[in-house]
């Protein structure tokens, strides 16, 4: 099966459509699929849901789709840094669903596992849990979240070999292998591709029966918050 595809647009050939689910990795600006969600955006794919930790920034990430009104709802732990996101959640144009963010990691990891459900201490006598059954065990409340089953995966990682094996780069490890998992398809870009056999089977992070398309590109090393001081 062929895995290895020339652009970001090619790799989505065949598999957008309108009203789809997309888990997307990356935190802030680490290890998000950026070429992936331009390309996205050039399609004009609408109405879309994404699983991710936030939205980038404005003019950056999810934060370009949210410009161009192509998503209808996100799952997210993090509002951040996005004031477009922000306004169009107050406003009410856009569906939002808080996740505490261990929980959506552990949703979109047990969707990956084919696991439908699961119980978390986390959210319990919040409004995370309303509306969500709830189970004592040991004398402790739990509620239960499900596994997030999305119909595409796009994550971001810093190698892969021709077999779709990912070795991400420190930080930007975060959500990118648990996205990865649960969808029906992954799509990864990388920084590199290396011949299959070169990578140390100790340092893969997801294996690539996970993956089914990559693509190498060039990035963009953006700064979400620079600090410096006085010399």
């Amino acid at each position: 099966m062929k895995k290895i595809y020339g652009s970001a647009s090619e790799a989505l050939d065949g598999l957008l459509f309108d009203g789809m689910f997309i888990a997307a990795g990356g935190f802030g600006l680490c290890g998000i699929p950026e070429l992936l969600l331009d390309a996205i955006k050039d399609a004009g794919t609408k109405d879309l849901t994404f699983a991710s930790n936030n939205a980038g920034v404005d003019d950056f990430g999810i934060g370009i789709l949210l410009q161009t009104r192509q998503v209808k709802k996100m799952i997210s732990s993090y509002v951040g840094e996005n004031a477009e996101f922000m306004r169009q959640y107050l406003s009410g144009e856009l569906e939002l669903e808080f996740n505490p963010q261990g929980t959506l990691a552990e949703r979109m990891r047990a969707g990956g596992c084919g696991i439908p459900g699961f119980y978390t201490k986390t959210g319990v006598g919040t409004v995370i849990a309303e509306g969500k059954e709830h189970k004592d065990f040991g004398g402790e409340t739990y509620i239960m979240e499900e596994g997030i089953f999305a119909d595409l995966s796009i994550v971001k990682a810093w190698k892969a070999d021709e077999t779709g094996n990912l070795v991400f780069r420190k930080t930007a490890r975060n959500f990118n292998p648990p996205a990865a998992m649960c969808g029906k398809v992954c799509i990864a870009e990388v920084e590199e591709i290396v011949p299959t056999g070169s990578l140390d089977p100790d340092v893969i992070h997801l294996p690539g029966i996970y993956v089914h398309r990559l693509f190498q590109g060039e990035h963009e090393k953006r700064i979400e918050q620079r600090t410096t001081r006085a010399a």
